[in-house]
């Protein structure tokens, strides 16, 4: 009964965190983007528009709920639903600290051998969701911009696989407790023996979630909005909350697999001073830094054609994921040898 206990509170944090976290990314990238661009962003509602994501939140609920005439209702319903479930439950294999985390209980709902590949496996169903969309709206521009999205997520998402196969040969395990686990092992963070397999994840982590530079199934200049063109009210705030939350799970990956997830940065020296700072924090930060570069990129890089963005997924970035893949292998062979 504890257990059960534990873990229904673990999940309430948890989607409570994450949540805000949704909420008030809104609210960051507006305000990032704005004093990069030499503006003040959202101002009016609270200090420094600080109640700005409730104000959204609130305009969305009470708005008006149109669904078109000629749409496949059923699915133009569940779609957004799809999108919105699969964005949250990868939440359940993240480990935010480590297993004497959240006092004593572990910082995490579940540890399975297979938690990576399940999270992968999950993450692929969101493009179902996009799919749906588009297609039951019956408008062309949904279709054309969730045809896009198939072939963007798609492309990516082959190198995106071959990339977090370096960290996985290195840690022996497709458990993201065990890759921390094996990063605090050996010493190294495994972005550094790996810069070129995190360097090729982030990039299709971006792609993967639709943005810019890679936005192009929802570019608002050519397909007024894409995939939820003919979506409004809540269920536009679903896919909203989804792709946000897919931003967030994207960074926690990159933060567990590559920058060693709870883990202090330079145990040796920060450790006597910083010891009292709890691994969930350091995560928090790890994942934060990613979430920034995000913005910092969407404020810096114009629109690629789709012609560029499909060349840069297939000629580059999967030939150099596949090289990165068997140097890793040869090196982890002779080391064993």
């Amino acid at each position: 009964m504890e257990f059960l206990l534990v873990v229904v509170v673990k999940i309430v944090i948890i989607l409570a965190f994450i949540s805000l976290g949704v909420a008030y990314l809104t609210y960051l990238e507006r305000k990032v983007i704005g004093h990069m661009q030499v503006r003040l962003g959202p101002m009016r509602v609270g200090w420094h528009g600080l109640l700005q994501p409730i104000a959204d939140g609130l305009k969305l609920v009470i708005k008006e709920d149109i669904i078109p005439t000629q749409s496949d209702k059923l699915m133009f319903i569940l779609a957004p639903v799809i999108c919105f479930l699969h964005a949250f439950l990868v939440y359940t294999f993240i480990p935010f600290d480590g297993p004497k985390g959240f006092w004593g209980y572990g910082g995490y709902i579940s540890d399975v051998n297979v938690g990576l590949l399940f999270i992968v496996a999950i993450a692929s169903v969101g493009v179902v969701g996009i799919i749906l969309g588009g297609w039951a709206s019956n408008s062309k521009y949904p279709l054309l911009g969730s045809l896009r999205s198939v072939a963007q997520l798609v492309s990516y998402e082959v190198a995106m696989g071959l990339a977090i196969m370096g960290p996985i040969l290195l840690a022996g395990s497709l458990s993201m407790v065990d890759i921390v686990k094996a990063q605090e092992k050996m010493g190294v963070w495994f972005f550094v023996p790996q810069i070129v397999a995190f360097i090729i994840y982030f990039i299709c982590g971006v792609a993967e979630t639709n943005r810019a530079p890679f936005d192009l199934p929802e570019a608002e200049s050519e397909l007024v909005g894409g995939y939820h063109t003919e979506y409004s009210g809540f269920r536009f705030a679903l896919y909203f909350l989804a792709e946000y939350a897919n931003m967030i799970t994207v960074s926690a990956i990159a933060a567990t697999v590559f920058l060693g997830g709870w883990l202090m940065p330079f145990p040796s020296i920060l450790g006597p001073y910083l010891s009292f700072i709890p691994g969930f924090v350091w995560f928090a930060l790890k994942v934060f830094f990613f979430l920034f570069v995000y913005l910092w990129i969407r404020a810096t890089f114009p629109r690629y054609r789709f012609d560029q963005l499909m060349a840069i997924g297939w000629k580059i970035l999967l030939p150099l994921a596949i090289a990165n893949l068997l140097v890793t292998s040869f090196i982890i062979l002779y080391l064993k040898m």
